[in-house]
């Protein structure tokens, strides 16, 4: 038996949410979206997704942080994160790598290229 790959989206813009979501789920994957910040770090402690799509600018509590609480906790310390913004200068990719993040993308992106770092952070 197959068992699904869960991902969770943490995104507040619910059309690139929801565009995410489905061609996940048409590639075989289960997918969560959720679009606050505080109740996307609740679901990350909880859920057990095997990936995480993370926006930095969220209501609630901003990407940045949810992602530093992760990393805090060792039990979150293998959780690949994929950071997902329009902030796109070096200076934000190296804070995103800083603060513990496997992946940048930038906004726009191609979903092919978001589709090869979920499968590349799967394999390790």
């Amino acid at each position: 038996m197959n068992i699904k790959k869960k991902i969770l989206v943490i995104e507040d813009d619910k059309d690139i949410s929801r565009t995410i979501k489905l061609y996940l789920e048409g590639e075989g994957f289960e997918v969560i979206a959720v679009f606050d910040g505080k109740e996307g770090l609740e679901r990350a402690k909880t859920a057990g997704e095997d990936v995480l799509i993370l926006d930095l600018m969220l209501p609630g509590m901003p990407g940045e942080e949810i992602c530093r609480e992760l990393r805090k906790d060792e039990k979150y310390a293998a959780l690949p994160i994929i950071m997902l913004t329009a902030k796109g200068t070096d200076a934000e990719w190296v804070r995103g790598m800083v603060l513990g993040a496997n992946y940048y993308i930038t906004k726009p992106f191609e979903m092919d290229d978001l589709l090869s770092t979920i499968q590349l952070l799967l394999k390790h």
